[in-house]
């Protein structure tokens, strides 16, 4: 084995573990043990039904007398969730396994789709734990209460449907303002060892608790919530080695910029991330939570830590003691076993870790704040700072609010306030009503700091920003996950940079981002020169959570269910009930037209934007008008703009979509690299389809937005060689010959270009499909495949 390698940032491959975690469990953990180990606990104290860890201790038993080896973390969380652990093929980055996650999450955007896809499959009853979480329709505006009273208005229709829907099939309903998908799973359902999926990408937000918590698309919920085994290609394991301990100005969101900043934006993908070594220690679990969640930015599958006494703590403190009698009971199978290999080791000193600031416009650009006014300098960015906003499902818990009143106070004594607006975005509920309850939030208001609603809000474009005009170069920090251009405020000149809410609170004391708190001073009304002391926080409440101030924004499924109705308008312009895709008729696509060629980073968010379009998401036909109108077309430079092949005019790319539709040519869209990175949305793979799409041909995909596209009955397709990618001009014609048995698995699909002067070339492409996607193709989506299935054993 290759050892280590000693530098910060530097990769070793197939690296043996020796986790300590497991080795000397009595430092970490409380001693209080049982003669019989705890084998169940009750999922949530908000829901009936128990976990029982010895079906995962069953599976893993077949599984390591069948490899013969020793396994890491993310292993054993995964090999224990195996449908079938005797006869599945297991190789890492190969194999496809099919899995039984313990439970289901969904954002009230994604769950639209989700459930009417659900409700079409005449299933009555979910068959996992499920729960619908209204995060991402509450726009940021004028503050917490103007804000929810707007939402709850304009919504109510949306609103009542997933109410009904989710009382109808059994998913438990957490109400508007009841907080963010992710921290609400971590503060009531995650557990060690647990297998969720959620529709949406940051929901590895859940393996701060030693959990496998992956970001899907609503298909994949609805395979899993019928009770069919979900299916996902066997990762890939980088190992990522903390040693020393995080000090000062430096957060656990600094490891994670960090490690972005390594891997790049799909440096994870096909990958889990998995933390191992003793700097792991001095993570709180929702600083691990924050790594966790950001890893979607690597393109990681998910990335998880091994159980830790901060996890215990965590699990005491939001009423889940039995949850952490059972980790305690069986701690060895929440940590990798030793001498264990991964794909890939990256190892990074916390001791040394500077504060990062990553960005503009791409979550990978990292910067140590020693360098940073250098670079902002040479790149000419804005140096004022215009907004800065902390919370988000990535950095709100107690411990990041503490932190960041703590620098307030240090202003609030000296009778300074913010020199730049200051916005507060509490992640739950219970994080407001308790740092409310404790003082924090006053002392955040006191330097000018505004409380948002318990929402996603800015992070994801759901912002009515007012302080700058469109088109305005501008700069904004915050503790949020995702940069892409024009993503918070939908203005493509706002530079965002992604820190820690306690970089994020330095620089609105600042207003400038050349401020570096670490040697920079300040300067108080008196003349006082003085440097900010580095941000001290409490992990947990001291008085404890404000736990019942959940009770009042959830919705459990009532018993008795016969009298509930799901009702769609048929006039309505937010819900729409779904047709079923038609199935493949076995023919070749043969002369397609390009309907763009993509020039560049082409995101979810380019796809199929968020922001004001969220209001459509439950509506295809409308949410359709969105199809690549924020991706630039490679024959003008210009976004939604793009030529009819058949006209010959130019105009906006869902108009020309439905153009050929109308007219019944299929049409195929060419992509960079990494195509649909970002969200879990699968309206960016609904809305193709539905507009006649037939093929999306990349040099390469994002992970989920891959799955999605074939879940719809759409071919994702990559080249063989990439550089063919440069042959394609946006006038040629295409055809894909897949008929008659030449589209198989393993076997690459050739595609015949045909030139404008007639002149033909013939190209290999090349595609991941198994036998049961292949089948998910033939019947026109997965769903159709799923509803077939059903009739037949009916």
């Amino acid at each position: 084995m290759k050892k280590l390698l000693k530098n910060s940032g530097s990769f070793a491959t197939k690296t043996s573990c020796n986790n300590k975690l497991s080795t000397t469990p009595s430092r970490f953990f409380s001693t209080t043990q049982t003669t019989n180990k705890k084998t169940k606990a009750p999922f949530s104290r908000l829901e009936k039904g128990e976990y029982d860890i010895t079906k995962l201790l069953k599976r893993l038993e077949i599984v390591k007398a069948r490899l013969n080896r020793p396994l890491t973390l993310a292993e054993k969380i995964l090999y224990g969730h195996l449908d079938d652990p005797e006869n599945q093929e297991i190789i890492r980055g190969k194999s496809y396994l099919k899995l039984r996650p313990d439970r289901v999450a969904m954002q009230d955007a994604t769950a639209q789709m989700a459930m009417l896809q659900f409700m079409s499959s005449g299933i009555p009853e979910v068959q996992v734990p499920s729960t619908i979480h209204c995060d991402h329709l509450i726009q940021a505006e004028n503050g917490a209460d103007q804000d929810l009273k707007k939402a709850n208005d304009i919504n109510k229709e949306v609103y009542n449907f997933l109410s009904t829907a989710a009382a109808k099939h059994g998913i438990g309903f957490w109400k508007p303002g009841s907080g963010i998908i992710h921290q609400i799973v971590l503060e009531n359902y995650a557990f060690p060892g647990g297998l969720m999926i959620g529709t949406d990408s940051h929901t590895p937000n859940g393996g701060g608790l030693g959990m496998l918590a992956i970001g899907v698309g609503g298909a994949d919920a609805v395979d899993v919530m019928a009770g069919i085994p979900w299916e996902l290609k066997a990762p890939k394991i980088i190992g990522v080695h903390l040693k020393g301990k995080l000090n000062g100005w430096t957060a656990p969101k600094d490891v994670i910029l960090k490690v972005a900043g390594e891997l790049t934006v799909k440096g994870g993908t096909g990958a889990i991330v998995e933390y191992f070594g003793e700097g792991v220690e001095s993570l709180s679990c929702t600083g691990m939570a924050t790594i966790c969640n950001m890893g979607a930015e690597i393109g990681a599958t998910t990335s998880v830590f091994p159980y830790t006494a901060a996890m215990e703590r965590y699990l005491r403190n939001t009423l889940r003691g039995s949850m952490a009698d059972l980790a305690n009971d069986n701690k060895e199978v929440f940590t990798a076993d030793k001498g264990c290999e991964y794909d890939q080791v990256l190892e990074i000193d916390l001791s040394t870790l500077e504060p990062h600031l990553n960005g503009p416009f791409t979550p990978d650009l990292a910067t140590p704040i020693s360098k940073f006014a250098e670079e902002l300098e040479k790149n000419g960015w804005p140096e004022k700072l215009s907004v800065g906003l902390i919370g988000s499902c990535t950095n709100s818990s107690y411990e990041d609010m503490t932190r960041s009143a703590d620098i307030a106070k240090q202003l609030t004594k000296r009778g300074m306030k913010a020199k730049s607006e200051f916005l507060i975005t509490p992640g739950s509920e219970l994080v407001r009503s308790t740092i409310d309850r404790d003082g924090v939030l006053s002392d955040l208001e006191q330097v000018g700091g505004k409380c948002l609603a318990n929402a996603c809000g800015p992070c994801i474009g759901q912002w009515e920003r007012k302080d700058v005009k469109r088109g305005e170069a501008n700069s904004i920090v915050t503790s949020y996950n995702r940069n892409f251009t024009a993503r918070n405020d939908g203005n493509a000149a706002t530079h965002a940079f992604v820190t820690s809410p306690d970089i994020v609170t330095a620089l609105v004391m600042a207003g400038s981002l050349k401020f570096n708190p670490l040697k920079d001073k300040l300067k108080a009304p008196n003349g006082e020169e003085f440097l900010l002391e580095p941000p001290k926080g409490l992990e947990l409440p001291g008085k404890g959570f404000d736990t019942e101030s959940v009770l009042k924004t959830f919705q459990s499924p009532p018993e008795d269910k016969a009298g509930l109705k799901v009702e769609v308008a048929p006039t309505s312009d937010r819900l729409q009930i779904l047709a079923p895709f038609s199935p493949w008729d076995g023919k070749d696509y043969n002369d397609c037209p390009i309907l763009i060629k993509v020039l560049g980073k082409c995101t979810t968010d380019h796809i199929s934007m968020a922001g004001a379009w969220l209001k459509y998401r439950g509506h295809l036909d409308n949410i359709s008008n969105n199809l690549l109108i924020g991706a630039i077309n490679s024959e003008n430079g210009k976004a939604n703009c793009v030529k009819n092949q058949l006209t010959g005019e130019f105009g906006g790319v869902p108009d020309v979509a439905r153009q050929y539709k109308a007219k019944g040519v299929k049409w195929i869209v060419i992509g960079d690299e990494n195509y649909g990175e970002g969200s879990s949305r699968e309206h960016a793979a609904l809305e193709p389809r539905f507009l006649g799409g037939v093929a999306i041909i990349t040099r390469s995909f994002a992970r989920i937005h891959e799955t999605n596209l074939k879940k719809q009955g759409m071919l994702p397709l990559t080249f063989k060689n990439p550089a063919d990618y440069e042959k394609l001009e946006p006038s040629d014609r295409l055809s894909l010959h897949i008929s008659n048995g030449q589209f198989q698995v393993g076997k690459p699909i050739r595609m015949t270009v045909k030139k404008q002067n007639g002149e033909t070339f013939d190209i290999e492409l090349n595609h991941t499909f198994n036998e049961l996607q292949m089948e998910w193709f033939k019947a026109g989506s997965a769903l159709n495949h799923i509803k077939n299935e059903l009739a037949k054993s009916k």
